[in-house]
């Protein structure tokens, strides 16, 4: 029987569920445990901002965005889905404390089998797969090179790209010019260096919660040779870099406000700046070794992480909503 209640809970939270609650659970249920559903509101946030982008530009279309958004969906949790398995076959998770704190690694956590994971992984990666190409049937050759690339990150950002400091990076691509530009090519038919711009204002954000999370497992990463972009900068640069990338979202802002592609109303983004106070007070100091007393409870390990992903949700409802007070303005 479906449990809505739970569904609700794995797109908030990750939810740790043992063996025994998870056979009890529906079908629905345990594919967002499995695919850390709760990370995909990222996604959509940036599917979000490039519908309200073509809204603005007046090519928006409906359908269009749908597919778009359901397809980036099923490519972020496929490899969310890739990332377990290749940890999984590569050993990193095995024992490993840190990874079962943000959610049961299938495997490892005796939920799934291989030969399960790997079903869930293709129905999920095939889907995404057959939406990619009927937008290429739809829209033409241009989106092939989108799905290309796209896939090309689902599948090869755990390896190697992770392991030798390009993990970063190619979140930063992904989830800014790649989703968000990409988006708004489907729906427009021409790529807007604009659009990839104001794309990069969000990106920063989940590039700045992956080097949060790969700050709080820097000792391990090292341990087992994963040369995530924290380790090859070491603890104190990378944590400044965060910071870096947080303000670096309101310098981006601000040139687009400046040369008129944003309306000034889009400055209500500014209400999440008073929210850096508190991540500042996380990544302006070397990472505990214990969890603070002020920490709620059952959070540690995750620590930077916890920080930045906080401050990525409220700045993207900000945007959002200047964003909209924007599309408004420019259309109505």
């Amino acid at each position: 029987m479906p449990d809505v209640t739970m569904w609700g809970k794995a797109l908030r939270v990750m939810p740790r569920v043992d063996k025994g609650e998870w056979d009890e659970l529906d079908l629905v249920s345990r594919w967002l445990i499995a695919t850390r559903s709760a990370v995909l509101i990222m996604t959509f946030t940036s599917a979000a901002f490039a519908g309200l982008l073509a809204i603005k530009d007046g090519v928006f279309d409906l359908g269009l965005w749908c597919l778009v958004s359901l397809g980036l969906i099923l490519a972020h949790a496929t490899n969310n889905l890739v990332n377990d398995l290749t940890d999984h076959w590569k050993g990193v998770d095995k024992d490993n404390y840190f990874r079962t704190q943000y959610g049961p690694q299938p495997i490892e956590s005796g939920l799934l089998s291989t030969r399960q994971l790997l079903v869930y992984i293709a129905v999920t990666g095939l889907s995404a797969l057959a939406i990619g190409v009927a937008l290429v049937a739809l829209r033409g050759e241009g989106v092939l090179w989108l799905l290309g690339a796209g896939a090309l990150f689902v599948l090869f950002y755990t390896f190697p790209l992770k392991y030798i400091g390009l993990g970063e990076p190619a979140v930063l691509v992904v989830w800014g010019p790649l989703m968000v530009g990409g988006g708004y090519y489907v729906m427009s038919g021409e790529w807007s260096s604009n659009v990839a711009w104001a794309s990069v204002v969000y990106a920063l954000g989940p590039t700045a919660v992956l080097f949060g999370k790969h700050i709080d497992k820097l000792a391990e990463d090292q341990a087992k040779g994963i040369r995530t972009l924290p380790v090859l900068l070491g603890e104190p640069l990378a944590r400044w870099s965060v910071l870096g990338m947080l303000l670096a979202q309101f310098a981006v802002l601000g040139s687009l406000v400046a040369t008129g592609y944003f309306h000034p109303v889009i400055l209500l983004t500014l209400a999440a700046a008073p929210s850096l106070r508190r991540v500042y007070d996380v990544f302006s100091k070397p990472r505990p070794s214990e969890p603070p007393a002020e920490l709620p409870k059952g959070v540690w390990p995750l620590y930077c992480v916890a920080a930045a992903f906080w401050y990525n949700r409220r700045f993207g409802m900000f945007f959002l909503l200047g964003l909209v007070a924007d599309v408004a303005i420019s259309r109505f």
